[in-house]
């Protein structure tokens, strides 16, 4: 029998459009009708409404236990499109900007993830939850005001090129460190192959050894 209030860790296969706060209010709710409590209940770690994939919520006593799993790894597989940009770096918003992909062979696209490996300075996307000022950025990026997001320290441990369709697109895996965004990454990527790119799709696959 799960005991909610002691605290249990939960692994959610968050569905797409689904935002992260979106399940902890259903799990919230859910526990209420059933057991006539209100709980405690978050998530240790945002994915994006248009990811899929791993979301580790904590409910009861448990919840202290949050930044812990917050700090851990996390691996995705990024479907990474080239030849256009996006503001946000991924489908939020429409693709811009059209960019030369001819060039863009296996041979270059494998050389150009070996240089991220290793630690690095990443810029957020604008449409994130980073906060400036106690303000979300991307509530002021989706009414069109200026956002500037500050330059954070992050690391890349493993990458994988799992499958190509190129020039066109490649799906990658890639284990990163917290704080980490695979929208500025695959936005950084297309510049660093002299195009341009950005996230078609993304599944998290696995927090620390949270499968």
């Amino acid at each position: 029998m799960l005991d909610f209030y002691a605290g249990e860790v939960l692994l959610i296969n968050k569905p797409k459009t689904w935002t992260s706060f979106d399940i902890v209010n259903k799990i919230r709710i859910l526990i209420r009708i059933k057991f006539g409590k209100k709980l405690k209940v978050g998530h240790a770690g945002t994915l994006d409404p248009l990811a899929t994939g791993l979301l580790i919520i904590c409910t009861g006593k448990k919840t202290k236990q949050i930044e812990k799993y917050q700090g851990l790894d996390k691996e995705y597989i990024a479907t990474i499109v080239f030849g256009a940009t996006t503001p946000s770096f991924d489908l939020e918003t429409e693709p811009q900007y059209g960019f030369e992909t001819k060039h863009i062979t296996k041979e270059l696209l494998q050389e150009a993830l070996k240089g991220f490996i290793g630690k690095q300075q990443q810029k957020p996307p604008i449409f994130s939850a980073k906060k400036i000022d106690g303000q979300k950025a991307y509530i002021n990026a989706r009414l069109g005001k200026n956002v500037e997001t500050r330059i954070v320290e992050i690391e890349i441990k493993e990458i994988e090129l799992l499958e190509t369709n190129l020039p066109e697109e490649a799906k990658i895996r890639i284990v990163v460190s917290k704080g980490t965004y695979i929208r500025s990454f695959a936005n950084d990527l297309g510049e660093k192959l002299n195009s341009g790119a950005y996230l078609k799709d993304l599944i998290r696959t696995k927090i620390g050894n949270f499968k």
